[in-house]
């Protein structure tokens, strides 16, 4: 059992883990890379090592969403682009990037990726859907406090 379902069934009935994307960055994002997430109900998963039915039970909060941390794996050592390859598909980006506010400051992105299976430009899409939330470079540790 993940540990967020723990922390929910201690919950009145009604009361479920969802958190806003504000929420997301903030109060878990910033402090994961501040070094102080006290909370700890979140894993880390390598997604490059895992499919995406293979994401671990322990990141599972209901039956069509987990929740969990991954470092963000380079294409090239000395590049910018993302690795987002598995062993039977890819990641694709989809749309555009949309802000994360908070107080009126932006303080992270979301992107919306999809999976396909098979090698671009030819995969097949399939029904996985991810979030990925980065910090904004502008906001960093230094000027969290929380």
């Amino acid at each position: 059992m993940s540990n967020i379902r723990l922390v929910e069934a201690k919950l009145p009935t009604g009361f479920r883990f969802h958190p806003r994307d504000e929420e997301l960055v903030c109060d878990y994002l910033m402090r994961k890379v501040a070094l102080t997430d006290t909370f700890q109900l979140m894993i880390e998963v390598d997604l490059n090592k895992c499919e995406p039915w293979d994401i671990p039970e322990t990141a599972r909060v209901n039956s069509k969403e987990w929740y969990f941390y991954s470092q963000r794996d380079r294409k090239y050592a000395t590049g910018l682009r993302t690795n987002r390859a598995t062993t039977s598909g890819y990641w694709k980006a989809t749309g555009k990037d949309k802000a994360v506010h908070s107080k009126g400051t932006i303080v992270g992105m979301r992107k919306t990726l999809v999976f396909y299976h098979g090698r671009a430009p030819s995969g097949t899409k399939s029904d996985w859907v991810m979030h990925e939330f980065r910090l904004q470079p502008t906001f960093s540790v230094s000027t969290f406090k929380g």
